[in-house]
């Protein structure tokens, strides 16, 4: 699977709200050293850098095309190409974020402490990942590949599992001397109607479903997901659409 930094920030400002409530969440302290995981087009690292100007800000992503986009939006901030997933630094962190990027990933019993033990004491790991996969539009895309003539092919596929707030607490208590976790359901106005909340998806949750299929199938299975999208979304008297994007934050520090 590919990124497209200019699709995805075709909803650059509904994107960057979430990452500035959680990047207002952390305590102002003397942040030196800070890094973005899963920094995407670098609308998050803009975001960090803005909160704490005198650290040392590092950006970070899987993308190539996505790392293209933030070293032009910010030519002062080192950006690194890497995995998440085997990201291993030798030096300490006094904040780690991680915005909608950790939910792509599996195994949080063991990435999230994981991540801790890269913080330097004092220091604080912010996460904020979609807790959208029982919404209508994760539903109807699972719905879409399994009755589609491309079962075959993607009609087992299965976002990474994601878990309520209770797991994540238990999980970082013993290892933090706060944690904080809370949800948040954003409705971002989508002026292209069902349309728009499609060309959302494409860019995100539906990414493993057209991955695998062809053109021709590709267009398929977007005709019949926006028909479902339709029904599910419907636009209001002016044409848009209030999409609910549930969201779930976590600030824990050392």
């Amino acid at each position: 699977m590919t990124w497209s930094a200019s699709k995805y920030s075709a909803f650059e400002q509904e994107r960057t709200r979430p990452v500035r409530d959680l990047v207002a969440a952390l305590p102002l302290r003397d942040v030196r050293v800070a890094i973005d995981l899963g920094c995407g087009p670098g609308n998050s690292t803009e975001v960090l850098a803005a909160r704490f100007p005198q650290a040392r800000v590092t950006g970070l992503d899987s993308s190539e095309d996505m790392l293209a986009a933030a070293r032009k939006r910010l030519p002062d901030t080192a950006f690194e190409l890497a995995d998440i997933a085997t990201w291993n630094p030798t030096e300490s962190f006094d904040v780690i974020l991680a915005n909608a990027s950790l939910q792509w990933l599996p195994e949080h019993a063991r990435l999230y402490p994981r991540l801790v033990s890269r913080l330097a004491p004092g220091g604080s790991l912010a996460v904020q990942t979609p807790d959208n996969l029982e919404e209508p539009a994760h539903r109807l895309a699972r719905q879409v590949a399994a009755d589609g003539p491309w079962a075959s092919k993607i009609g087992g596929i299965q976002h990474p599992a994601r878990h309520h707030a209770a797991f994540y607490f238990q999980l970082l208590k013993p290892l933090c001397t706060s944690v904080d976790v809370w949800r948040t359901t954003y409705f971002h106005p989508l002026a292209g109607g069902p349309e728009a909340v499609v060309e959302w998806f494409k860019t995100s949750a539906l990414r493993p479903y057209l991955a695998p299929l062809d053109e021709d199938e590709k267009a398929a299975f977007v005709a019949r997901y926006l028909a479902a999208i339709t029904e599910a979304y419907p636009a209001l008297a002016d044409g848009t659409v209030l999409l609910p994007f549930p969201r779930l934050f976590i600030v824990a520090s050392r």
